[in-house]
């Protein structure tokens, strides 16, 4: 008996000791399958979407994006998703946060550790101690990685690129995601254009197995910018850029931007850093050698992939700050730019039919280009494998090197934020008045949009009590920008004018820059802004400022062409003339071309503006059989003589830039360009600020002062063609007779502006057409020349 019991109580041990094992093997099986369980429930693209994006012929729309990230967020524990604001035409606009689940936790942490090490003034008064307690943040930060997409729309493979990249780091445990999960933070922005989503997709479905297929929408697809809505990381205009600025950039300091672009057809299969020359003085060496070391990382391990016809060093710049937030934000921004297909439709490319560009010939092996891509089928799927393969190279270098880039990146810092001696820039100095009277409405106006522009910007302003500085005494309400501040290379960059290199190729052409040259704030608003080589002690007032446009003025009938061949800087006068509330009637009214061909344009509107656009595409539009019938065609000769018959009868043309060389041919002006058929050795000015002389007795000039602006990019320049005509025209804008042209950026020639018409005014019959020889409300930033476009649509209205 006794035995049976023992021999049961052992049975019994036995039979515990073998649940626990089972238990305990069953507990780290689970451990180790959770991702694999994990991965059976995360829904793949297709699951949602019906298709896999990077498949032909297949576009999502923003509706099913939206639905997809949400799927994501509800499946997996490492993903978050939200919305941080709303569009342009009010749809979300929305951010995945991808980590470590126990990262996750603790965001708010991880936000501070950024926010100290970018402002390492919060980390003690001595370098030693700022270096002591930056060293424990490194230890426990993560990179901070943003990946924004889609800004072009029509460059679709980076929309649906989000879906796929998210979608490996939601679902999979291989080692490498696993690390990019623990060492990273990811910020994943499918679209920093949701709006253009859908207009891209309306417009592929709806042309999808016509001869129209592949072609690009006949409207801008971001519904002011367009394509400028990458170009707006200084003046933040528009509100997909405030909501980036504002809820992603300035809130989380992100180590690395990855900016997913496509390029051409017919030029590399995908681009990275480093740049080309030149880059903008103001942006740090640490950032230089950052991009520098991280697209090469990536190109090196692509090509190792397998990956052909990549480029480094090439194509496009580092200058503007209109493309680089980050750079000023001591983060690197690693732009890369796929070969494009028809937006989803594949295209056959002949390798003898790829085109050189900047830095590299993609038929020929160099230095930055090792190895060739031989051409062939070029699809959707090969435009989202170059991406997503760069991104988790992208990624997987972030987490491989987290201590290095978090100390990259306080070092930016610990730089910025250094006291400047004698000699070195200590700060800009913007006085509240001008020349000792009192600032108007209007230039108090410019001041804040100044401001606001440096404040969104990160850069710290500092109202002052009354001081003297180098013999002079300045105000109350003088605004300090100091240059020992995290980010007082913005503000020095924005303010400084700029210098831009003479480059030349071996032709002894200049060297195409990749945007513009010129970005002096001071000069395009019009703002009075000194600079101080030396310190000076002044006492702080508390901080607050606010901007605040005009209202209704005029109520004139106005009307803006709209080319079914979208013109940007259409979309930027419509911004303009909205948000300035400088005018009642808005949103603001639109001419195409059916409607103007129909003539009697004069019953309806006083002034009709065109916008800068090449005269061939006012002209002739799209050509017959390239788009369906309705957006082909152009203004015709019927729409030319219906604008002749309209300013005969006494209406107002108004001409912006390149539309001014259309006016002036076929409206048979007596004016000619001057710098009609020059070579660009002999005249170039690619975007550059310069100065002009105003006639202030016209009513167009009308309390503007005498010396102002002109933003000149591909522009005209004036003078009478026909002296026997010369009654007729009357000049409200030169360019100065006796001094330098150039303000700001690059200027080639610039002898032959000089005495030379930037703004006439041509009287014809009953009406007038006024030429202006530059774009007066560029990129809604020149706020100095805006009265100028102002009154001569309202002219009608001043005259009467």
């Amino acid at each position: 008996m006794i035995h049976a019991r023992r021999l049961a109580l052992v049975v019994l041990s036995i039979l515990l000791l073998t649940q626990t094992f089972v238990a305990q093997r069953s507990r780290t099986q689970t451990a180790n399958n959770r991702g694999a369980r994990a991965s059976a429930i995360v829904p793949a693209p297709a699951e949602v979407l019906g298709f896999t994006p990077g498949d032909d012929r297949k576009l999502a729309s923003w509706s099913q994006t939206i639905n997809y990230f949400r799927r994501l967020d509800a499946a997996s524990n490492r993903v978050r998703f939200e919305e941080l604001g709303r569009t342009t035409m009010d749809v979300p606009f929305v951010m995945a946060t991808i980590s470590a689940p126990e990262n996750l936790s603790r965001l708010d942490e991880y936000k501070n550790i950024q926010r100290q090490l970018a402002d390492p003034r919060t980390l003690g008064r001595t370098n030693d101690e700022r270096d002591r307690r930056a060293e424990e943040l490194i230890r426990r930060g993560k990179t901070i990685v943003l990946i924004t997409c889609g800004i072009h729309s029509t460059e679709v493979g980076s929309h649906h690129s989000s879906f796929l990249i998210a979608h490996r780091l939601a679902s999979s445990d291989d080692p490498e995601v696993q690390r990019i999960l623990r060492d990273t933070i990811v910020l994943l922005v499918p679209s920093l254009n949701p709006d253009g989503v859908d207009i891209v997709k309306s417009w592929y479905d709806r042309t999808l197995n016509t001869p129209y297929e592949g072609t690009t929408p006949p409207v801008l697809y971001h519904k002011y910018v367009g394509h400028d809505n990458n170009r707006d990381w200084y003046a933040f205009t528009q509100k997909e850029t405030q909501i980036t600025v504002d809820k992603i950039h300035n809130v989380w300091h992100p180590q690395i931007v990855h900016d997913i672009h496509q390029q051409g057809t017919h030029n590399a299969r995908l681009f990275l850093p480093p740049y080309m020359p030149p880059v903008e003085p103001n942006v740090p060496k640490e950032i230089i050698e950052g991009y520098t070391e991280l697209g090469r990382a990536m190109a090196t391990a692509m090509r190792a992939k397998n990956f052909k016809g990549i480029t480094t060093d090439s194509s496009y710049d580092a200058w503007t700050p209109a493309r680089a937030y980050s750079h000023y934000h001591g983060g690197v921004r690693i732009l890369s730019e796929t070969a494009s297909a028809r937006l989803a439709t594949p295209i056959t490319v002949r390798f003898e039919d790829l085109r050189p560009d900047e830095g590299y010939d993609p038929r020929k092996v160099s230095t930055n280009f090792p190895e060739l891509w031989r051409g062939g089928e070029w699809h959707m799927r090969d435009i989202t494998n170059y991406m997503t393969t760069a991104a988790f190279e992208l990624m997987n270098h972030a987490a491989a090197n987290r201590e290095r880039w978090l100390r990259r990146f306080y070092g930016i810092g610990k730089e910025a934020v250094r006291e400047r001696k004698d000699g070195e820039l200590f700060a800009f100095i913007i006085p509240p008045d001008a020349q000792e009277r009192a600032l108007s409405e209007a230039e108090a106006r410019k001041r804040r949009a100044l401001l606001n522009i440096l404040g969104r910007g990160g850069v710290e302003l500092e109202r002052a009590q009354r001081f003297a500085f180098n013999g002079k005494t300045y105000p109350k309400e003088t605004i300090i920008v100091p240059m020992a501040q995290p980010y007082g290379n913005l503000a020095k960059a924005l303010l400084e004018p700029q210098r831009y290199p003479n480059l030349r190729d071996n032709t002894g052409n200049p060297v195409t820059p990749y945007d513009v040259t010129a970005h002096t704030l001071p000069l395009l608003i019009d703002v009075n802004v000194e600079p101080a080589f030396k310190p000076f002690r002044y006492e702080k007032l508390t901080d607050g400022w606010g901007y605040g446009g005009g209202h209704g003025v005029f109520d004139p009938r106005y009307v803006i062409y709209k080319s079914h061949i979208p013109s940007m800087d259409e979309g930027w006068t419509r911004w303009v003339i909205e948000s300035s509330h400088y005018f009642q009637r808005t949103p603001a009214p639109t001419l195409e071309d059916a409607e103007a061909r129909a003539g009697n344009l004069r019953a309806k509107y006083d002034t009709i503006l065109l916008p800068d656009h090449s005269p061939r595409a006012i002209l002739n539009g799209y050509p017959k059989g390239a788009m369906p019938d309705e957006y082909t065609g152009g203004l015709g000769a019927e729409g030319v003589q219906a604008f002749r018959e309209f300013v005969e009868a006494g209406g107002t043309l108004v001409c912006l830039n390149r539309a001014s060389r259309f006016a002036i041919e076929a409206l048979k002006l007596p004016v000619r360009d001057v710098t009609e058929g020059l070579k660009r050795t002999e005249f170039y000015v690619p975007g550059s600020i310069l100065r002009t002389e105003l006639d202030t007795s016209h009513p167009i000039a009308a309390g503007m002062p005498r010396e102002s602006i002109a933003w000149a990019e591909d522009s005209p320049v004036f003078e009478i063609s026909d002296p026997t005509q010369a009654a007729r025209v009357r000049v409200i804008a030169r360019y100065p007779a006796n001094a330098d042209p150039l303000l700001s950026g690059w200027l080639l020639g610039g002898e032959r502006l000089k005495g030379k018409a930037a703004l006439v005014e041509v009287t014809m019959g009953k009406g007038r057409v006024v030429l202006f020889g530059f774009r007066p409300q560029y990129r809604g930033q020149s706020m100095a020349t805006y009265p100028l476009l102002f009154n001569a649509i309202a002219l009608q209205n001043v005259n009467q």
